[in-house]
């Protein structure tokens, strides 16, 4: 029995296909046409799908999802393992339910910081209550990288290179010195700032660099590139 759960963010569109509750695929679509999602659901022939959708997708793509099985549109109006008593809970994006499900379903009655890695940094705290009580989203690194070009006359536009010195001896090696130690500080401030308040507590970080950020920082993490692929199963079974 397979689930195909896609995660549809601002730079990429992804799936993951479970099989009995394991993770047993995981890949990058080339677009959200229509004839793209029908040649993955033939080829798995899922039972369930679910999909989490930051952006303005393809519409045509939710029933062929449908016809083909039991789909779910990921939205605060699902069936979700935990309450968010906020201002406006139905403005949570769909990203940041998939990882709050996650850490609730990982680490069930512990405070939790879900730490989301992606063209946006969000932070997501789940009390042991199984509430999400709020966080913060600040710039991602492609974001951090591109303003320093754009809105300069002579700074390069870069990209992550994990060998680089605290440091810089030059402008590139000055660049990746603040972009991503000052993106490991700024997490590190978080997660400190969090336990000043709640005391003991686990912290999720998820994303596809996040493994490259665990040498940088100072505290205790638990590292997982596949958390939101996690939490959206953990999802697709509640509905």
């Amino acid at each position: 029995m397979a689930t195909i759960c896609f995660d549809f963010g601002n730079t990429r569109l992804k799936y993951a296909v479970f099989e009995q509750g394991n993770l047993k695929e995981e890949n990058v679509l080339e677009n959200d046409d229509p004839s793209t999602i029908e040649k993955l659901l033939t080829s798995v022939a899922p039972e369930k799908t679910i999909l989490s959708s930051v952006i303005a997708h393809n519409p045509a793509i939710e029933p062929v999802l449908a016809a083909h099985s039991q789909f779910h549109k990921l939205s605060y109006d699902s069936i979700l393992p935990f309450t968010s008593p906020v201002g406006r809970p139905s403005s949570i994006g769909a990203d940041r339910l998939a990882l709050c499900a996650a850490a609730v379903n990982l680490f069930p009655g512990k405070n939790n910081l879900a730490i989301g890695l992606g063209t946006c940094i969000t932070y997501n705290f789940i009390n042991k209550k199984k509430e999400f009580i709020g966080g913060s989203i600040s710039p991602g690194m492609d974001m951090r990288f591109r303003s320093l070009h754009t809105f300069t006359a002579r700074l390069p536009l870069l990209k992550e290179e994990w060998n680089f010195p605290l440091m810089g001896y030059d402008t590139a090696t000055n660049i990746l010195s603040g972009v991503l130690l000052g993106m490991a500080k700024e997490i590190d401030g978080f997660i400190d700032a969090y336990g000043e308040k709640y005391g003991n507590y686990n912290v999720l970080l998820t994303g596809g660099n996040a493994l490259y950020f665990v040498p940088h920082l100072k505290n205790r993490i638990f590292a997982d590139p596949d958390l939101i692929f996690k939490g959206l199963y953990a999802i697709s079974e509640c509905n």
